[in-house]
């Protein structure tokens, strides 16, 4: 009698577990990509920094191209010597679709970086997750609910705060003007960015995307190498090599962790690179940072935060 009570409460016991695991895999699951996802943002904040640095020294073309090159050149033969299949149509459709995206993202963000402080640029380009709702909506046909609305006003207040910072310590010139323009223009390209990268992931390795992303990149911005390519200095060289392995490290990073987690899961990783890039820019260049810089900085982050949360009594629908 005993003996067959033992048996049952043994068998109840592991059953619970069972349910148990089973109904808590996400945790253990998330955790690897969520760990990647947040050191891929720490390794291209920090290609940031040193991208900061190239461009001050040749201008924000020539080292974008330059970068895309020697990234392609560190990631390209370990994809070659892995013996690959050509990619399929599709999948290569989707590749020249993020290598032509990516190529003028970077371009205007790191011209950005020219005109304006690391931790603000950063915290300015925070606005993409925004700017992905309406472009869902546009391209996809998503309603934008109320709580994205209210998401929206947040960023927008929070840009608004750090611009008038500006303008308040009357560091609002011609310059800065220009690297606002160009990192909005970056941060709506990176939106749709969001759009593409995830259904890539699921279609292709971390190596291959990582070599389609810096050679198609590259290749794009060569076409306006007659209007824009100036001679590169030697002092940008050892920055250059920094940024392309970090560029290859990052996206590498980010890769392997959205092919194994939902981008709304990985989102708030990107905020981490405030952080880091507060850090980088006072160790670079000793860039302070302001409190409206930190105060819009938040806005922004909470209408971020606000935005990707989602009901947890509702489904979402998955699209025809």
């Amino acid at each position: 009698m005993h003996s067959h009570s033992r048996q049952h409460r043994a068998r109840v016991t592991l059953l619970a577990e069972r349910l148990i695991a089973s109904a808590m895999p996400n945790r253990g699951q998330l955790l690897l990509p969520f760990a990647a996802a947040l050191a891929g943002v720490g390794f291209l904040s920090l290609m940031d920094a040193f991208m900061k640095e190239a461009a001050l020294i040749i201008g924000a073309y020539t080292a974008t191209v330059l970068r895309a090159g020697i990234g392609a050149a560190i990631i390209a033969p370990i994809w070659l010597a892995r013996g690959p299949a050509w990619p399929s149509r599709a999948v290569l459709k989707l590749h020249l679709t993020r290598g032509v995206i990516s190529a003028f993202m970077a371009l205007t963000f790191f011209f950005a970086l020219t005109r304006l402080p690391l931790a603000e640029a950063i915290a300015l380009s925070f606005m993409a997750p925004l700017l992905a709702l309406y472009l869902a909506h546009v391209l996809l046909g998503e309603a934008i609910s109320r709580a994205a609305i209210g998401a929206s006003l947040l960023g927008f207040a929070g840009t608004l705060v750090i611009i008038g910072g500006r303008i308040g310590q009357g560091k609002f010139d011609e310059g800065a003007a220009l690297g606002i323009a160009s990192l909005f223009v970056s941060a709506l390209l990176y939106a749709y960015n969001f759009i593409v990268i995830r259904r890539q992931a699921q279609v292709a390795g971390p190596i291959e995307i990582t070599t389609f992303h810096s050679g198609i990149g590259g290749l794009v911005l060569l076409t306006l190498a007659p209007l824009l390519w100036t001679p590169p200095a030697g002092e940008a060289l050892v920055p250059l090599l920094a940024a392309g392995a970090l560029t290859v490290a990052g996206s590498l990073a980010i890769a392997w962790a959205y092919a194994r987690a939902e981008a709304s899961a990985l989102v708030p990783t990107e905020y981490s690179g405030f952080v880091w890039a507060t850090l980088f820019g006072w160790l670079f260049f000793r860039e302070a940072v302001t409190v409206p810089t930190l105060a819009g900085t938040a806005l922004i982050i909470a209408g971020c935060w606000m935005a990707t949360r989602r009901p947890a009594a509702t489904t979402p629908k998955t699209p025809a």
